[in-house]
């Protein structure tokens, strides 16, 4: 556990650093670097090598959704939220799309159910690879991290074929999804998929049995599960701490109740056993998408006919609903005055808690060359937070 007994005298609860004495350093990690996720700056206090205090700041990149998307009508938000987690943006579009269906009483087809499980899944595995990329690079293994981010390349290949963009989709939109699969696309699928596994293989071999990526990330930010409420840790960093919660066994959206899988834990959550089971979590999204696959519904009844979308007035009302995204919980609470803009939106990312309330606690004691390994096992989006 973090020991604090190193700490200045505490004054108002911020502890009092002399930083002419030369004892105490402050240096800045960020918010350009690329051990940094994305564009956050760590504040960091260090006594010789070792941090003793880290102050998270964010606010350098996309910002401002939530009152964004109060000023647009609803299907002018799709754009907007998308940047709210780049490497994952289905998971906004699911959202903004589940809480409008469900204000305006709307049930979409079961094909598009199946649809958006499929864009999902196949979302999540993008974000797992590019994040395995940056867990790597953070501790200087450039060879899996260029292995990672290449094989998402692939995965984004599909996307574009998909909804005709890349990075950022819009193809989940409110009554269903904007089209069916392209003709071939299955096939084009199976061997990405088939890739992915042979690469997978590979980072095991090459990641999780190298010595020096053992010594350095066993023991790296231990979480332990009574960390995990009052932290308010959820997905694989709660897992890894051996707690099974996960959005889609507990409280089932989609077709989820309807694929056969269990949920992954470990035993120790630390830097290493979140990497493994990250990894882990992979395959299982390569057997489901898999399974998805096969019990794909025939037809083309993918889309609920919505009125006109640029004068779509919701009822009044409210709701909040959640999905499991690649960091656990992620949330839309949305209200409706019965305008066609929604009231208020509210955005509960994990990225918040995690880099905000857990990373400065679980820095200190920890040698400056490990912090950005640290920082990535926790897997955080900034835009998350300053949204």
């Amino acid at each position: 556990m973090s020991d604090r007994s190193k700490f200045p005298p505490v004054i108002d609860g911020k502890a009092q650093f002399d930083l002419d004495s030369g004892k105490y350093i402050k240096v800045w990690q960020g918010p350009q670097h690329p051990g940094v996720t994305g564009n956050m700056a760590l504040e960091l206090i260090i006594s010789g090598d070792e941090v003793i205090d880290l102050t998270t700041h964010v606010g350098y990149l996309h910002r401002g959704f939530e009152k964004l998307m109060e000023r647009r009508r609803y299907i002018q938000c799709f754009p907007i939220v998308c940047r709210i987690c780049v490497p994952e943006p289905d998971t906004n579009e699911y959202l903004l799309a589940a809480a409008a269906e469900e204000l305006a009483g709307i049930e979409i087809p079961e094909k598009a159910k199946w649809l958006r499980t499929l864009t999902l899944e196949l979302s999540r595995l993008a974000s797992f690879l590019m994040w395995i990329g940056g867990q790597s690079g953070a501790f200087g293994m450039g060879t899996v991290a260029q292995w990672a981010i290449a094989q998402r390349d692939f995965i984004l290949d599909l996307f574009e074929e998909l909804s005709g963009g890349r990075v950022y989709h819009m193809y989940i939109v409110p009554g269903g999804v904007r089209d069916d699969l392209p003709s071939g696309w299955d096939k084009h699928l199976e061997d990405v998929l088939v890739k992915t596994e042979k690469m997978l293989k590979e980072i095991e071999i090459v990641m999780f049995n190298n010595v020096i990526f053992k010594m350095r990330a066993q023991n790296l930010g231990i979480i332990t599960p009574d960390m995990v409420d009052k932290f308010g840790i959820v997905g694989p960093n709660a897992r890894a701490a051996g707690l099974a919660r996960d959005l889609r066994k507990d409280e089932p959206y989609l077709i989820y109740d309807k694929l056969d899988f269990q949920v992954i834990t470990r035993d120790f959550s630390d830097a290493y056993n979140r990497t493994y089971l990250r990894w882990q979590e992979m395959w299982q999204s390569i057997g489901l998408i898999r399974q998805i696959m096969a019990g794909m519904p025939a037809g083309n009844d993918y889309h609920y006919n919505l009125p006109n979308v640029l004068n779509w007035k919701i009822p009044h009302g409210e709701t909040y609903v959640k999905a499991e995204s690649t960091r656990g919980e992620y949330g839309f609470y949305m209200v409706s005055d019965g305008s066609g803009y929604p009231r208020r939106v509210y955005v509960r990312g994990p990225s918040y808690t995690h880099a905000m309330a857990l990373l400065p606690h679980l820095a200190v004691n920890v040698n400056i060359a490990d912090m950005a390994g640290l920082m990535v096992s926790l897997h955080t989006y900034p835009p998350e937070i300053e949204r």
